[in-house]
């Protein structure tokens, strides 16, 4: 009998790690096939959000938050350029890439959700970050990766330019933070079960079959 399952995806455009948790998930509901049916719902978190729009170069970023010398920030940056790939992602990031703020991301990640498509946009996303090396604190930016996964770019555009969904993402990530998120990427499942950072898939199948088992 197919479970159906809730999956709160609590997330940031700018976490590598969740595209590396996001892959692994994607490959666990692959295996454990008609077990279980889930519906991903992507909830937003800012990493930085007082990052200002034009961003901060990504080494002495890492260097300011966690105290990380450039070889140290390299060889990270090589870890999980390893684990993206094994999850099918490519990842371009380098010492000249920079870290932007993610709120107008995660305002079109909201109307997304309301109007469909949200999946396709969020890995559009990605892709434009890390992959393309744009800013995800550019409109126009956002809007192409809008368009590229079939949504509407005149509506998405007035979205942006109207501040619209600025209060929902603000609540919601106060409501996530208030039930002890306090990093990405964070997997709710049914409201009840967390599973926390970028988990590989064989971890990921192993927690779904048990939660199918208990649902």
């Amino acid at each position: 009998m197919t479970k159906p399952l809730k999956i709160d995806f609590v997330s940031d455009v700018s976490c590598p790690w969740c595209i590396v948790g996001l892959g692994g998930l994607e490959q666990a509901l692959e295996r454990v096939g008609d077990l279980v049916e889930a519906e991903i719902h992507f909830q937003p978190f800012e990493l930085n959000p007082n990052m200002p729009p034009e961003g901060q170069n990504i080494v002495e970023h890492v260097a300011e938050k966690y105290g990380a010398t450039p070889e140290q920030s390299a060889s990270n940056r090589k870890a999980i350029h390893d684990r993206a790939a094994a999850v099918g992602f490519t990842m371009t990031t380098n010492e000249n890439s920079r870290i932007y703020n993610t709120f107008d991301a995660h305002r079109l990640l909201h109307w997304a959700g309301i109007v469909g498509g949200q999946p396709a946009l969020k890995r559009a996303l990605f892709d434009a970050y890390f992959t393309d090396g744009l800013s995800p604190a550019d409109h126009d930016v956002l809007v192409a990766a809008a368009e590229k996964v079939g949504l509407d770019g005149a509506a998405a555009r007035q979205v942006l330019r109207s501040g619209q969904y600025a209060q929902e993402v603000r609540d919601a990530e106060r409501a996530w933070q208030a039930a002890g998120i306090k990093s990405v990427p964070a997997v709710v499942i049914n409201d009840r079960y967390l599973i926390s950072g970028g988990q590989p898939a064989e971890y990921f199948e192993q927690a779904l079959r048990k939660i199918a088992a208990e649902v």
